[in-house]
């Protein structure tokens, strides 16, 4: 049964950083393609950033690029979603994802088969 148990969100001021951790079980990461994704009320679910299975190629949205970094720790069967200089607009619930296809670092929702039950990131500004 695969589980991924996405932890580190957080209250956090303007400024500050968070780093979420996602743990797989059921899966290995660095065979799968995984994604982190955040969602707010009332709007679609977004890609923050992505990471393919094998290798290092990984995908940064444009909003967080050069803040936000994603990472795998194979030994750990974990998945990292470092975020420095957070500003309110980050403030969403952010879940981890897995998709079967791992070639390449997905940036759409629908291309992911597991998913976390998210953890709820919020920055006060």
């Amino acid at each position: 049964q695969v589980q991924l148990v996405a932890s580190g969100g957080g209250l956090v001021q303007a400024g500050g950083s968070l780093r979420l951790s996602c743990a797989a079980s059921g899966l290995t990461v660095s065979a799968y393609g995984m994604g982190w994704f955040r969602q707010v009320p009332g709007k679609e679910r977004e890609v923050v950033a992505s990471i393919r299975g094998s290798g290092g190629l990984t995908y940064v949205a444009d909003s967080v690029k050069g803040r936000f970094t994603i990472s795998r720790d194979n030994a750990k069967n974990t998945v990292y979603l470092q975020m420095n200089s957070l500003q309110p607009e980050a403030t969403a619930v952010y879940s981890c994802a897995a998709s079967l296809n791992g070639r390449a670092p997905h940036t759409r929702a629908l291309l992911y088969n597991y998913w976390g039950q998210g953890t709820q990131v919020t920055v006060s500004s």
